[in-house]
């Protein structure tokens, strides 16, 4: 397996080449979402540690040569803020290239200072929120033992508060969360996003799915942001992957 992937034509962060900090056969996730592209085998972990070593990345990046993508996305099969080595990745790819980069994180590492010092020299932090309190926040992500929705709450506000890049904060809506639109949107007020990203499964659609409509009008409550937008409005690049195999392997199994 790579740790270089795509590029994949990203509806929020165009064509985008992606960085994979754990590379396994299985999800290495805080999370356990319901939703997940990646399905339900794997492990539900907290404690950070090296899943590949640098010198595989470094090894991997003459895939990288003559490859056209607008950004550099650090995500992959588990939350990317787990590889203990993710600072030295991120040194790694400045230094062999000039596109700005992002992270896709679930947002429960957040709490954790070095995890945010890292994040902190990002040009495009998307956090994950989807849900306004514990008892949905435990049906949608069944996260790790460890984690509390208030220290995760919190974790959000005190990286966003220390972070000068661009924020955005990416809210999942199934049938769960739906009616909870309002508590959604006055959460999101609380923690001042640059951007507010509206999404649904998609990739692939399950039960889980909402239809355009049921999107539109949960839109409609995010009306007092700047900058809002939605899974089924945001037109996709298209793009030439350097392998597809390698990106079907992080979306592999349907729920």
């Amino acid at each position: 397996m790579k740790s270089i992937y795509g590029p994949v034509s990203s509806w929020r962060l165009g064509a985008s080449l992606g960085i994979d900090t754990i590379c396994s056969k299985y999800k290495r996730c805080s999370f356990d979402c319901v939703y997940c592209q990646l399905g339900k085998e794997g492990d539900k972990i907290y404690e950070r540690k090296e899943f590949i070593p640098l010198s595989k990345l470094k090894k991997d990046s003459k895939l990288m040569e003559g490859v056209k993508a607008d950004i550099i996305t650090f995500s992959g099969t588990g939350e990317p803020t787990l590889a203990k080595n993710l600072g030295d990745m991120v040194d790694y790819i400045r230094e062999i290239s000039k596109l700005p980069i992002a992270i896709l994180t679930n947002s429960t590492l957040l709490s954790d200072y070095k995890v945010r010092n890292i994040l902190y020299g990002l040009d495009n932090v998307v956090v994950k929120l989807d849900a306004p309190n514990e008892e949905l926040f435990e049906k949608i992500n069944q996260p790790h033992k460890k984690i509390s929705f208030k220290n995760y709450i919190e974790g959000i506000k005190r990286f966003r508060g220390g972070y000068s890049g661009k924020f955005s904060l990416q809210m999942m809506f199934l049938g769960l969360n739906k009616e909870y639109a309002k508590e959604m949107a006055e959460l999101a007020e609380s923690i001042q996003p640059d951007e507010v990203q509206i999404n649904t499964p998609l990739r692939p659609k399950t039960k889980w799915t909402l239809n355009e409509e049921d999107i539109r009008k949960i839109k409609e409550f995010f009306g007092g942001f700047d900058n809002v937008i939605s899974v089924y409005e945001v037109k996709r690049k298209k793009v030439k992957p350097i392998d597809m195999e390698e990106v079907r392997k992080r979306k592999r199994t349907k729920i």
